[in-house]
């Protein structure tokens, strides 16, 4: 009888242990359960997206910045293509317009130097009528003055050099003077009078220089 009492005894004593083992095993899951419960759920996205995250993903973020690393460089390089563009546009636009103004002044001192014969014959039409006055005369001068009034409106410049000393980049000598007429190497008298525009002959003085 005690041998009985003994085993089932022993047998209470084992569930006992059997069921404080369960309960220890179960323990972790509760507190996982318990923890879970009292996060938010943005919180346990968040975790859940940290624990989804894979090795693929990581693959993608490091392709993404080698893509805008590219993109950075392409753009560089079509800025810096654009800029030189723009430079060689500006040199051009320069150049152009350098040949448009070259171009248009020399239209310009064309147009002159085919006036001039005109200047020249109204100022023998003055110098043959004498010292008489006229209306004709009057008429003449009107006009001659009116025409050099218009051509240094527009730059042009008398080159009458008597008295000065010879320039040949300005003069035309055709005659020699004697030293009775003046300083050696001067021009004594002026045959044809010399124009310029924009410090650019149009038509050399015609002169004659004191021999030197």
């Amino acid at each position: 009888m005690s041998r009985k009492k003994d085993k089932k005894r022993e047998a209470t004593l084992r569930e006992k242990i059997r069921k404080a083992a369960e309960g220890l095993k179960n323990q972790p899951e509760r507190a996982k359960d318990m923890s879970e419960e009292t996060m938010n759920p943005q919180e346990t996205a968040q975790q859940q997206e940290a624990q989804q995250q894979t090795p693929e993903q990581e693959i993608d973020v490091a392709a993404l910045s080698a893509e805008l690393e590219k993109t950075k460089a392409q753009c560089e390089e079509y800025l810096d293509l654009a800029q030189r563009k723009q430079a060689e546009f500006a040199n051009y636009r320069r150049r152009t317009e350098g040949i448009r103004q070259e171009a248009y002044d020399d239209g310009r001192r064309d147009a002159i130097d085919k006036l001039l014969p005109v200047i020249d014959n109204l100022e023998r039409a003055l110098a043959a009528a004498g010292e008489e006055d006229s209306a004709l005369k009057s008429g003449v001068d009107m006009v001659l003055r009116q025409t050099k009034e218009t051509f240094s409106k527009m730059g042009v410049e008398e080159i009458d050099p008597l008295g000065q000393p010879f320039d040949a980049e300005m003069h035309n000598a055709v005659m020699q003077g004697s030293a009775e007429e003046g300083e050696p190497g001067t021009v004594c008298l002026v045959l044809q009078k010399g124009y310029k525009l924009g410090g650019r002959v149009i038509r050399h003085a015609m002169v004659k220089v004191v021999a030197g």
